[in-house]
């Protein structure tokens, strides 16, 4: 019988197992999927090609090796270890012992686990929240053309938000299209209290009533989204199916195409006091400054500081453009005609 060492690793087009079942870790099923494609490579090419830290990738390696799933051996002409993907037809399928914290994270998934794993190859199951915030930043740190999100949440939390933010800006310091829809007001930005500036770069925005999921896709090749919609924490689902990851680039579509866009130069909100209000309102009818203070019971002076107070606040100069931006804010009612009058 032949040994391994005998045997050409070529390239696969046969489909690849998913791994996790088997105990492996989504670095381990990466790693595999690539050696049992595309053929043996060293450690080095492999961190290279995937984009991944040395460390994991040996982790990784490490898990495949404990599975009988590859093997390093010496080749000729290479620096280093070349690691050769084995069949998982011959390949152990008892999982090493985990440690107690690891085996219970492995509680049994919820049901549609089971039915996405039912779609083919190219789904794997990121087991916690930390793992799936993880598996983003490599994606965001290969993406090269778009990001997609759509965020269900009516309010972000500060874990969330601060590496959000800085994943945001290396997207788009590197000139990556980057298009979010959510629930939160597009005005003030939602990420303005965990620091984001108004001189920071923002990806284009559009706000709804609702979204329909959690999701994320980088370069419209993988997609993520929660395996359980209302508790991040049970992990995420990341999608490499072509047909699934375009089905799910067109939902995000058709809801961009409905949603509200951030106005260029939205206009800034105020709210009067009801002193505010009756003086606004007894100008609107026709009172003098005089008058106005009359009925007010303040000084013409009073009324001035307030008119000029409500001017810098909507930053016009001058009582025409004040006016006309109360009207726009439906903060002034037009006067209505005498009781016994027709309209003009």
């Amino acid at each position: 019988m032949a040994g391994l060492r005998d045997v050409p690793v070529t390239a696969s087009t046969e489909p690849v197992p998913s791994l996790i079942g088997w105990g492996a870790s989504p670095d381990a099923d990466l790693v595999y999927r690539r050696l049992s494609t595309f053929g043996r490579a060293t450690a080095r090419e492999l961190f290279r090609e995937l984009g991944m830290p040395r460390q994991r990738v040996n982790q990784a390696l490490d898990k495949l090796a404990a599975l009988g799933l590859a093997v390093a051996r010496r080749s000729p002409g290479q620096t280093g270890m070349v690691w050769v993907p084995r069949s998982t037809a011959n390949a152990r399928r008892e999982a090493p012992p985990q440690p107690v914290a690891d085996a219970a994270r492995r509680e049994p998934l919820p049901e549609v686990v089971a039915q996405a794993t039912q779609l083919g190859e190219g789904l794997r199951h990121l087991r916690t929240r930390a793992a799936s915030r993880a598996r983003l930043g490599e994606l965001v740190a290969i993406a090269r053309h778009e990001h997609l999100a759509m965020h269900p949440e009516p309010s972000f939390d500060a874990e969330a938000a601060k590496p959000a933010m800085a994943m945001d800006r290396t997207l788009l310091e590197r000139g990556v299209s980057m298009r979010v829809l959510g629930v939160q007001a597009a005005t003030p930005d939602p990420m303005s209290p965990y620091g984001r500036t108004p001189a920071d770069p923002r990806p284009a925005y559009r706000e709804m009533p609702a979204v329909p999921m959690k999701l994320f896709v980088v370069d419209r090749k993988v997609a993520l989204f929660p395996v359980t919609p209302t508790d991040v924490n049970r992990g995420y689902l990341e999608v490499t199916q072509p047909p699934v990851v375009a089905a799910l680039v067109a939902l995000f579509e058709r809801h961009w195409a409905t949603g509200r866009a951030i106005q260029e130069n939205p206009m800034s909100r105020i709210e009067l006091d009801p002193r505010e209000h009756m003086l606004i309102g007894l100008l609107a009818q026709g009172h003098t400054d005089a008058s106005a203070a009359t009925e007010l019971r303040v000084s013409a002076r009073t009324v001035s500081t307030i008119i000029r107070s409500l001017m810098d606040r909507l930053g016009v100069e001058n009582r025409f453009q004040l006016g006309v931006a109360l009207g726009a804010r439906h903060l002034v009612a037009p006067p209505e005609p005498d009781a016994g009058g027709e309209p003009a």
